[in-house]
């Protein structure tokens, strides 16, 4: 019988197994992550968001490649509030689909595909969740399936 393994070891085991299973590694996703802020810089919809707000970009990609790694790998080197950090932000699901579009063709590019599918998949999850509290900090309830756009009653 297996032992039941907690708290350090059984993070541990699990970054392992992800790695081993993916081929993700924190080299891997810091070229993720520089890739995919390099195209958001560049974007016409989301580029004007993120200039308004980082004037300093090393120290964001370095927390942002905090918390990939522990989305990804459940590192548990990341420890901040993303959801305070973007109820403020002017966005809506217009925004949500294009960082995905973004973000996706830079997994496509960077990432074999089991890396790929285990980045995007979470990806999906971060933005339907970001999505969903900035409709509701808008006072908007989203129905299973519906959209957060800021010209809904209630939204800013």
């Amino acid at each position: 019988m297996e032992a039941i393994v907690a708290g350090p070891e059984r993070r541990e085991r699990l970054t392992g197994e992800i790695m081993e299973r993916t081929g993700i590694d924190e080299a891997m996703i810091e070229r993720l992550v520089r890739g995919f802020y390099a195209k958001v810089r560049d974007d016409a919809v989301l580029g004007q968001i993120f200039e308004a707000r980082i004037k300093d970009w090393e120290p964001h990609l370095k927390q942002m490649c905090a918390f990939w790694s522990s989305v990804a790998l459940m590192t548990g080197r990341y420890h901040g509030t993303p959801m305070a950090k973007h109820l403020p932000l002017p966005v809506d699901a217009a925004h949500f689909d294009r960082w995905l579009a973004l973000f996706e063709a830079t997994a496509r590019e960077v990432c074999p595909p089991e890396a790929e599918a285990h980045f995007v998949e979470r990806a999906r999850r971060i933005a339907a969740s970001l999505e969903l509290g900035i409709a509701g900090a808008n006072g908007v309830m989203l129905a299973t399936g519906e959209r957060f756009r800021r010209n809904q009653a209630g939204a800013v």
